[in-house]
């Protein structure tokens, strides 16, 4: 009975051990990409991630996700984000991160999914409704797109990027009275801006 007890405990000492010594390799791993990302070397920075790679760790995923982005490898870089995202389901920051690469492979719908569902989680989230709101506008649908951005614009009314979308789109809607008080809100926190000032001049011409 003893020797039983005396075996578990050198199993959890040695299992402890082993795991401290993979924390701290992957620590090192960490540290070091970020190093070889800040000098420009993605591809050395994902070469030392994958020497500890551990598929059900969310964190290794993130950030392999984020380097191959950088690095231009886009299908890698989804595969990994996903990976991710399945590991941690709530997650907004892997969401966000998705969505550099399916944009730059032009994944559109794949793009509104991933913002869809990050408003489902926050519906509050300035990012994800300010994106929304400037793919709607991109793709002409000022109504939809207005509705993103009032809501940035209710949350932070005094953010530059939010009031001028808000004022182009209440613009192309018609709404010039609206528009109009909304160019003159970018001056105040931009002055001189050269689109809040070529829709003024739209406007008064």
């Amino acid at each position: 009975m003893k020797i039983k007890v005396i075996l578990i405990v050198l199993c959890f000492v040695f299992g402890s051990y082993s795991y401290g010594q993979d924390y701290e390799a992957i620590q090192k791993a960490f540290a070091q990409s970020y190093t070889d990302e800040y000098n420009g070397d993605y591809s050395k920075a994902i070469d030392g991630l994958k020497k500890v790679y551990d598929e059900n760790s969310y964190e290794v995923n993130l950030r392999l996700g984020w380097l191959n982005y950088m690095a231009g490898f886009f299908t890698e870089s989804v595969t990994f984000y996903q990976k991710a995202i399945t590991l941690k389901p709530m997650s907004i920051e892997a969401k966000l991160g998705y969505v550099y690469p399916a944009s730059a492979m032009g994944k559109w719908e794949t793009v509104k999914k991933q913002y869809s569902d990050i408003l489902a989680i926050d519906p509050q989230n300035v990012t994800a409704n300010y994106r929304m709101g400037s793919i709607f506008y991109g793709n002409e649908d000022y109504t939809t797109a207005l509705k993103y951005f009032e809501k940035v614009v209710n949350l932070f009314p005094f953010d530059h990027d939010g009031l001028l979308m808000y004022a182009w789109t209440n613009f192309k809607l018609g709404k010039t009275k609206e528009a109009e008080l909304l160019f003159h809100k970018v001056l105040m926190n931009t002055p001189n801006d050269v689109s809040a000032l070529e829709g003024l001049g739209l406007i008064n011409k």
